[in-house]
């Protein structure tokens, strides 16, 4: 088994989450974890919130609910910043495809 590496940082990030110690114990090493699943399930639910605001201005304007063009982009971004923080990239945008999968969805139903 691999050991774990911190994620790459970068002078933009503003992160103030715990630095992971070899001193840590599994107890604070979970704890973080699971700090790290709420932030991820808040990240997913202030993206669909945004992404519902984006449907609604779609449907006053009489646009698509698909956009083949920003969807590639979006995809193309989350290549990038997989890579960035070393990361997998094709579970990155497996992660990405599906969001995106479930806001179209979600847009559909709402029209």
């Amino acid at each position: 088994m691999t050991e774990p590496t911190q994620p790459n940082r970068n002078e933009e990030s503003d992160d103030e989450s715990v630095v992971v110690t070899e001193e840590m114990s599994l107890e604070e090493l979970r704890a973080e974890i699971e700090s790290i699943d709420r932030e991820i399930v808040e990240l997913i639910a202030r993206r669909t919130y945004v992404a519902d605001t984006i449907a609604q201005v779609k449907a006053e304007r009489g646009l698509p609910t698909t956009d083949e063009s920003q969807e590639n982009r979006v995809m193309e971004r989350a290549g990038e910043n997989a890579e960035r923080f070393d990361v997998d990239s094709n579970l990155v945008k497996a992660i990405f495809r599906l969001l995106i999968e479930l806001n179209k969805v979600e847009q559909r139903e709402s029209r």
